[in-house]
C-alpha cells in the first residue's frame, strides 16, 4: 500500500536547499509475519531523491516484495540513490517485525533496554537579538535544558552578541548548540568558534559547506572547547570518509536521509564506538517517520538531546502523536512496533 499525502507547515522553514512550506510524501503499508507495518517516505529537496523518483522506487519495491519477498524488495532500493523510499519500506518492515514480536521498536533493536523518554533540544530561530532571547527564555520555561540556535545569516560579531545575550538570559546550566548551515569559510569559522568558546557553546553544526571535509577536520583539530558537528556533509560524503578524516565530534543522523531506522541505528552505534556522538533528528516528517526516529534515539544508550521536537512545525499531521514532548523530553511509545494505530493514520 502506498498513499500520497501533503501536509502544510506551521510557517515556512529555511533549509540548506531553500525554504519549504509543506511536506509531501507517502504512507507505506506492508504485510509481513501476519501483521501490517507502517512506514513513511517523505523526500526532502537537497537531501534525498525527488518525490517522483521516490514513488517509482516504492512501487517497484512493493511489487518485488509481493508474497513476502521483503529481501528482494530491499535490494531494489539503493540508500544512496533513493533513501526516502528505502526508509519508507524499511520502516514498514521493521514495524511489522516488532509488532509480530510484541515489542516496541526500540527494544527490537536492543531488547535489554527500557526507556520511557529521551532528551530533546528546542530549536531557536534566526531572529534578531531580542527575538532570540525571548524564544530562548520561552524554551527554558517550557522545560528544555538544551537549545539549538541558528547562526550564519549575519556577520560573526552580530551572532556572537546574540548568543552572548542568550547565555546571559538563560544562565549556565542550559546547553547551547549552534547551526551555521555551512555559511562560513574556513577563516570565518575559526574566528567564530574561538569567539563562541567563552559562551560555553557545546558545538557548531555544519560550520563549513558540506564538501569541506578536510576543512572540517582542520577546524576540529584547531578548536578548543567547541565541537564540530556534521549534517549536510553526510549527504555528500560516505560516513567512513567523514570518520576517517576526523571531521566530526558529533553526527546529526536523519533516518530519512540514511535510508531507514535500522541504518541510522547501526551508524549511531558505530560512531559511538569511535568516540563520535550521534544526535538523531528528523527532516520535518509526519508522525510515522518522526516516531521511528524516536525509537532509534531510544535504542542508543545515554543519547544526547536529539532534534525530535518537530511536531509543532507541522500545521497538521496524518495521525495522533504517540510521542509528545514535555519538560525537554519526548515520550517513547511502549506499544508493539512504532506504537501507532494503523486505523488512525490516514493521509
Amino acid at each position: 500500500m502506498i498513499e500520497r499525502f501533503s501536509v502544510p507547515l506551521s510557517s515556512p522553514l529555511s533549509t540548506a536547499a531553500g525554504a519549504i512550506s509543506e511536506r509531501q510524501g507517502f504512507l507505506v503499508g506492508y504485510d509481513h509475519r501476519g501483521v501490517t507495518g507502517l512506514g513513511e517516505a517523505t523526500p526532502l529537496p537537497g537531501w534525498t531523491e525527488a518525490i517522483e523518483e521516490c514513488e517509482r522506487a516504492l512501487e517497484a519495491a512493493l511489487a518485488a516484495g509481493a508474497g513476502g519477498a521483503h529481501s528482494e524488495a530491499l535490494l531494489t532500493m539503493d540508500a544512496d540513490r533513493v533513501p526516502a523510499a528505502r526508509h519508507g519500506f524499511a520502516t514498514a518492515l521493521l514495524d511489522a517485525d516488532a509488532r509480530a514480536d510484541g515489542v516496541p521498536l526500540y527494544r527490537w533493536f536492543d531488547d535489554a533496554r527500557r526507556v520511557d523518554s529521551v532528551p530533546v533540544n528546542a530549536t531557536v530561530g534566526d531572529g534578531d537579538r531580542e527575538e532570540t532571547v525571548v524564544a530562548a527564555r520561552a524554551a527554558v520555561e517550557a522545560g528544555f535544558d538544551c537549545l539549538k540556535c541558528k547562526v550564519g545569516a549575519r556577520d560573526v560579531d552580530a551572532d556572537v552578541e546574540r548568543i552572548r545575550a542568550v547565555r546571559e538570559a538563560i544562565g549556565g546550566d542550559v546547553a547551547i548548540r549552534l547551526d551555521a548551515n555551512g555559511a562560513w569559510d574556513r577563516e570565518t569559522a575559526r574566528r567564530a568558534l574561538d569567539a563562541f568558546e567563552p559562551l560555553e557553546v557545546a558545538y557548531v553544526e555544519q560550520p563549513l559547506p558540506a564538501g569541506e571535509i578536510d576543512g572540517l577536520a582542520d577546524l576540529r583539530e584547531r578548536s578548543v572547547g567547541v565541537g564540530v558537528a556534521v549534517d549536510e556533509t553526510l549527504v555528500d560524503h560516505r560516513l567512513a570518509d567523514v570518520l576517517d578524516a576526523g571531521a566530526a565530534d558529533v553526527l546529526m543522523l536523519k533516518p530519512m536521509v540514511l535510508g531507514g531506522p535500522g541504518t541510522a541505528h547501526t551508524v549511531a552505534m558505530r560512531a559511538r564506538e569511535l568516540g563520535v556522538d550521534p544526535v538523531v533528528t528528523t527532516t520535518v516528517d509526519t508522525v510515522v517517520a518522526r516516531t521511528a526516529a524516536v525509537h532509534v534515539a531510544a535504542a542508543i544508550p545515554d543519547v544526547r538531546p536529539c532534534g525530535l521536537a518537530t511536531a509543532d512545525l507541522l500545521a497538521e499531521d496524518i495521525g495522533p502523536d504517540p510521542a509528545p514532548v514535555a519538560n525537554g523530553r519526548i515520550a517513547v511509545p511502549q506499544d508493539p512496533g512504532l506504537g501507532l494505530d494503523c486505523a488512525e493514520v490516514t493521509p
